[in-house]
Parts: structure tokens; sequence; C-alpha cells
């Protein structure tokens, strides 16, 4: 029997409820769609699923807006949908992680609406202030809003609709101690913290001025969020077997390794945004032209620097990736496949998020009509205040939208991708025609393929599951690292250029056997064609 924990072993599939699959014709996906592609996610090799909140919400932040902890949005279903859903994918063996927010409620909940009218207990359960300070929120907006109930400002560090919880206060703590436990009761196998490094603040007091969230010094990886997650794992998640992922934003290598060290019982692993900056200057808006090399770089630091973390490449939050890495227009599918080689080779569990599997693409939306998110609009309008270009304004939407994510799944090639019997609640991408499950299906070079092949590969061969890192190679576009096991050596080569690349040996025997190959190579020659991968046995 294996002694690994079982999230070192299994690949992590992520599901968008409100964009998977839906039954009854709504145009919102529901639980019972879920439950209806269990067979399919088996099919693709992966052994859990992470659920974006399911729970009651408004949805001003599509659900990550919670007024009800221990119910499901009804458009999605019921909590008998739930029960069965863990069923029928603990059946399959298949374990269940749930989003879990926890820095933030909507104003929706009995506790904000009982707290704006200072009622006992729940009077301080959020923070409350006559005084604002100068902090900026995560939304591109000023983070305190008065309530005409209460006769003073409460904080809100995403939108206005999402007041943040006061963990000073020890009934706060004990409250999402019992959501846990609810939870994990009902049958979940663990969660998805979302923000999870920022649930401590130490004071409200002005900070200090930044070009972006000013005040954050007072609230990122504060030693109080230490000293809270360590008491969630002795009081609730110790007494279960679970996997936890935290979302941290802004953590370097060493509060990672803060986070996710086995003894200090915190967390097990994090989401880390540096390789998702590589696009950027600190803040997604702020483009700068992606090279692959810094982005290797940053890869190779994050391999080195922690025994075990998560590796992914997209999610509800960020865009597609053959999108943003690749050219999706002349050499989708390939760049999609090696994509996948590099996802599933490097060492940490590994997430894919539903659609990229099959290589689905940023929206292909005209202008800003068809765009649902909050934060897409928030910083439209922030832009206009700027008085940006509007050709600027939209790249910066086009490129970075959550709403690139949150398309519908496109399932095949009917009315809607075969999402929804009705009209979708977020316009579907046109190439739905061509890029489908079941267009997939039937090719025999399709990324779903591949995907497919390069889960089995992962999920069995000891060198990619508890194999070392090591960096061999990075320049121009192409990257070469090794994984290594006992007797097991493999080279992974990747090109994610437009460009043939020759790979220099550097001392290294690059010449061997394919396991894997996005061409079909069964030997590879130490060259790469663009948009090319290989994992290679190497001869010694």
């Amino acid at each position: 029997m294996s002694e690994r924990p079982w999230w070192h072993e299994r690949v992590v599939y992520q599901i968008y409820p409100m964009s998977y699959k839906d039954t009854d014709g709504d145009g919102t996906g529901d639980l019972k769609g879920i439950i209806s592609k269990l067979d399919y996610i088996k099919s693709l090799g992966v052994g859990i699923i992470w659920l974006s909140p399911p729970y009651v919400s408004p949805n001003e932040d599509n659900g990550y807006d919670i007024a009800d902890y221990r119910n499901i949005q009804p458009a999605y279903g019921t909590l008998e949908d739930m029960d069965r859903l863990f069923e029928e994918a603990h059946r399959r063996d298949i374990k269940v992680i749930l989003d879990m927010v926890l820095n933030h409620t909507s104003k929706e909940h009995e506790w904000f609406k009982k707290s704006r009218r200072r009622e006992e207990p729940y009077t301080d359960y959020y923070y409350w202030t006559d005084k604002p300070s100068n902090w900026t929120g995560f939304f591109g907006e000023g983070c305190w809003e008065f309530d005409d109930v209460r006769g003073q400002y409460y904080l809100h560090l995403f939108a206005k609709g999402q007041p943040d919880l006061n963990y000073r206060n020890p009934l706060v703590v004990k409250e999402a101690e019992e959501v846990l436990r609810f939870w994990l009761e009902r049958g979940a196998d663990g969660f998805r913290f979302d923000v999870i490094n920022i649930l401590w603040k130490d004071d409200l007091e002005n900070g200090k001025r930044r070009i972006a969230l000013t005040g954050s010094e007072k609230y990122i990886s504060r030693p109080g969020v230490h000293e809270l997650l360590k008491k969630f794992r002795a009081d609730v998640l110790s007494k279960y077997d679970t996997y936890t992922v935290g979302e941290t934003v802004f953590v370097d290598t060493a509060a990672a390794s803060d986070l996710t060290d086995p003894s200090r019982g915190e967390l097990d692993t994090v989401f880390s945004f540096e390789h998702m900056e590589t696009d950027c200057f600190m803040v997604k808006w702020l483009l700068r032209r992606f090279k692959p090399d810094r982005f290797f770089k940053t890869l190779t630091k994050w391999q080195s620097a922690l025994p075990w973390n998560t590796v992914y490449f997209e999610n509800h939050d960020q865009p597609r990736s053959v999108s943003r890495f690749t050219d999706d227009e002349a050499s989708r599918k390939d760049g999609a496949k090696t994509l996948a080689t590099l996802l599933l080779s490097l060492r940490g569990t590994p997430f894919i998020y539903q659609g990229e599997e099959i290589g689905m693409t940023n929206f292909d939306y005209p202008d800003m009509e068809k765009v649902k998110d909050v934060e897409s609009h928030n910083i439209w309008n922030l832009a206009g205040r700027l008085h940006l270009p509007y050709a600027l304004k939209w790249k910066m939407i086009r490129l970075k939208s959550r709403d690139n994510a949150r398309t519908p799944m496109q399932w095949d090639a009917s009315e809607s991708a075969g999402f929804t019997s009705g009209t979708p609640w977020l316009s579907v991408n046109g190439n739905y025609k061509t890029v489908n499950v079941a267009e997939a299906e039937a090719d025999p070079d399709s990324v779903l393929g591949y995907y497919r092949k390069m889960i089995k590969l992962r999920t069995s061969n000891a060198a990619l599951i508890d194999g070392s890192f090591r960096e061999l190679y990075r320049r121009g576009g192409v990257y070469v690292f090794e994984r290594a096991a006992g007797d097991e050596v493999l080279t992974v080569a990747v090109n994610i250029s437009g460009k043939p690349k020759k790979i220099p040996f550097c001392g290294e025997r690059l010449i061997g056997e394919c396991l894997i190959s996005t061409k079909g190579r069964e030997r590879f020659d130490g060259s790469l064609g663009p948009y090319e991968a290989a994992v290679i046995r190497r001869e010694r």
C-alpha cells in the first residue's frame, strides 16, 4: 500500500458549476449536470474534482459571495443533489474538494444583516469603523462602504457585496470551523480555501500608498493567519483524511514554505501566482509581453524551493492558457498538447480546469456588452476615469478578464455547445462547433486524447509522481528538465515558441525513447518543432 498522501498521486479537475452542464434549461449549470458527466471525468484519469462554490449566493461575484454556507444555490440543485454527487464520485474513486470562502460573506448573509443592526452576538462579526482608512481593494476600487442602517463603514477587500469577516472575534473562528465540519461530515474530502492568507488584519489604520492594494502590508500573510490555520487544522481538519489547498495572494517561496510545512500543521499546498504574473507588472491588468523564458525561470524557482506544491496554468480567475502562452489560432492543438506535457510533468499536484483538456480558448466577444464579470467592469470603469485609450482598455479586458475561463463548457456542435437547452448565462465561445468534446472524441489526434495519455503517464510513473526535479536547459522558448526516481530518469523537453529548435546537450544525453510525444515520435533526436514537447526515458 502506498505511503504517499492520496493527493500526491492524483490529478485534480476543477469544475465551475455555473458553466459546466445545465440539465433543466435555465441556462445555468447544475449539480445534476456534473453528476451526468462523472463518467467522462473518470475517463480523463483524474482522481479529484474541485467544485467552485456551490452555496447559496446572490452572485454579485459568481458564488464567491456566500449567503448561506450550509445550503446549495437553488439554480444548482439541493443538498440532496450534493449528497448524491459525493456518493457517485466516491463510487468512481473520485475525491471531491469544495471551494470555501472564509475571508468574506455576502451582504445577504444573516450574519451581516444582524451585524448591521447591531444584534448580539453578531455586532463584531465584520469590520466596522466611523473613519475609513486609505485602503484600496482587489477589484480596482476603494474597500470601505457606508451602511445607512448601522451608520458606519464596513470593510470589503473585494466587491461591495462581500464584507470581510472579523477573525479577531473568536465566535467568527468558531463559525468557520463549524462550516468546515458540516461539509466534511457530509462527504467532502477537503477544501480549496479562497484568498486564505488575508484572513487576519493587524489593524485598520492607514497603510503605505501603493499603485495597487494600499494597506496590504497589514493583511497579507500576517502572523495571525498562521495561528488561524493551525487552529483550523488542530480543531477540525486533523480529524478527517483531508486535502487542503490555499489560494495565497502575493506569496513568495519562503511564505509558501511556511504555509505548507507539514510540521507547522497549516495547509497541504498553496496556489502561488508568480508564474501567472510573468506577463504583467505585479497586477494582472498592467500588461507586459509574455516571454517564455521568464515563465520557465519562475517555474524552476518554485520547483526548486518547495518539496511539493500545486501546478496549474488555468482556473476560473485566469485566461485560457492556450491563448495566453501559445498561438491559439495557428497552433491551438499543438500548443495545448505542449502545455499539457509541461503541466503534467512538473513535480506537485496538477490542476486542470474544465475545458483545458480540449484546448478551449479565450472568449471571442467584440466588446464589453457580453462581459459579465464584476471585476472586469470595475477595471473598465477605472480605466475610463484614468482616460486610457479605448484600444488599451479593451486589450486589458480581452486578455485578462475572468470571463475568458467562464464561458460554458463546449460539449458538442449543437446550439449552445450542448451546455444547455436554454439561453446560457454567459455567451458561448463562437468556436464551439470545432472545439468541443464530441469532436475531440472522434479525433484520434485530439487534445483530449493526448490529455488522457499524459494523465495516465503522470499517475503511473514513479519519476513523475515522486521524482526529483532538475532544470537542464532554458532558452529561446525551450525548457528542458529532469525527473528522476531510483533507476528511472526522464527528460522533459518543451518548446512553446513558434520556431523549430535544436537543443544543445549541456553535458546530458537527451537522445532516447519517447514515453510520450506531442508529435507521436518513438525516439527523440535533440530537436523540437514549433509547439512540440516530449517525455524521454534517457539512455545512460
